[in-house]
C-alpha cells in the first residue's frame, strides 16, 4: 500500500538504488551485446539476453523472449507478452547526434515545460518529493486517443547521474498516493512502469549518445492486444521525436530549462499546478490515432 491513514508511506514506495541500478544493467547487457553483433557484420542490435537461471532473479526476467517491432537505422524497438495478461513489454534502443545528454534528460524530467511542447498534457504537477532519496511523486493527466476517456497517471519517479561511468537514468512507476484520489472525469492508469537509461557517446555536454526506453503500462482499455499494441508500437516513435524536437528547441532558442544534473533535488522550486476542462466523456470504440503519451 503507498498510503496509510492519509499518509504517504516513502519507505514502501520510493524507489530504491537497486531499482536504477538493474536499468543500467540492463543497458551495459545490451551494449555488450551490441558490440558482439556488430563485429559479426550484424546491423540489428539484439535484445537484453534471458537471465541465467536459478538465484533470486523474479520470474518476470525469465519470459517471453523479445520480438523486434520496428528496426530503423537510429531506432530499435521490440516488445515481449507480460506473462499472464493481454498486454507487452516494450523496449526501445536509440541514439541521438544532434544534441546533448545534458539537455535530453533535462527537458524528460522539465514539467513545465513539457506542458509547453506537449498539447496531448492536460494536468502534470509534482505532489510530493521525499528528502532522502530525492524521489518524486507526480500527477499527470493525458489525452488520449480518439474516441477514449482522458487517463491519469500518478507515479514515483527517481533520477540519478553517475559521472563517473558515464551514463544516467530515470525510472517511474505507478504508486497510489492520498491527495490524489481517483476521479470520475479521468480513467486511473495503475499499473505503470518506464526506465530510461542514457549513456553519453563522450561526455554530458557534447552531442551524441544512446538511451534505452523499457516501458510498460495497462491503459485500461477494451481493445484488442493487438490494437493496444499498434497504438503504442506507433505512438511511442512519435513521443520519442517529439522529445527530441523540443530538446533541438530549447537548445537553438536557448530556452530556460532546469538543470536536474547539477541542481539537488530540494533546491527546485515547486511546479505551478496546471488545469483545463475536463474533456467530453464518449464511448471507446475501434483503434484511433495512435497518440499515446509517455512519462
Amino acid at each position: 500500500m503507498a498510503a496509510l491513514s492519509g499518509v504517504f508511506v516513502w519507505d514502501e514506495e520510493r524507489i530504491q538504488e537497486e531499482e536504477l541500478q538493474r536499468s543500467i544493467n540492463g543497458m551495459k547487457r545490451l551494449e555488450e551485446m551490441s558490440n558482439i553483433f556488430q563485429s559479426s557484420g550484424v546491423e540489428n542490435y539484439p535484445p537484453e539476453p534471458k537471465s541465467p537461471a536459478g538465484g533470486n532473479e523474479k520470474s518476470k526476467d525469465k519470459e517471453e523472449p523479445w520480438e523486434m517491432v520496428m528496426d530503423k537505422k537510429h531506432f530499435k524497438l521490440w516488445r515481449r507478452p507480460i506473462t499472464g495478461t493481454h498486454l507487452y513489454q516494450y523496449r526501445v534502443f536509440g541514439t541521438y547526434t544532434d544534441v546533448t545528454p545534458r539537455q535530453f534528460f533535462n527537458v524528460q524530467l522539465d514539467t513545465e515545460y513539457r506542458k509547453k511542447w506537449d498539447a496531448l498534457v492536460i494536468k502534470l504537477e509534482v505532489i510530493e518529493r521525499d528528502a532522502v532519496s530525492g524521489s518524486e511523486v507526480l500527477h499527470w493527466v493525458t489525452h488520449f486517443p480518439y474516441p477514449m476517456y482522458s487517463r491519469d497517471y500518478v507515479y514515483v519517479r527517481r533520477y540519478s547521474v553517475d559521472q563517473e561511468n558515464n551514463v544516467m537514468v530515470l525510472v517511474s512507476r505507478a504508486v497510489e498516493h492520498p491527495s490524489v484520489p481517483e476521479s470520475p472525469e479521468f480513467v486511473r492508469v495503475r499499473s505503470y512502469e518506464s526506465q530510461m537509461v542514457i549513456r553519453p557517446h563522450k561526455s554530458f555536454d557534447e552531442n551524441g549518445f544512446d538511451y534505452l526506453l523499457t516501458y510498460s503500462d495497462n491503459p485500461q482499455t477494451v481493445f484488442p492486444r493487438y490494437c493496444v499494441s499498434w497504438m503504442v508500437s506507433s505512438g511511442m516513435p512519435d513521443f520519442l521525436e517529439k522529445l527530441h524536437m523540443a530538446t533541438l528547441k530549447a537548445k537553438n532558442m536557448e530556452i530556460k530549462v532546469k538543470d536536474y544534473i547539477s541542481a539537488k533535488p530540494l533546491e527546485m522550486s515547486s511546479e505551478a499546478k496546471a488545469t483545463a476542462p475536463s474533456p467530453e466523456r464518449k464511448n471507446e470504440g475501434s483503434c484511433g490515432p495512435a497518440r499515446i503519451e509517455y512519462a
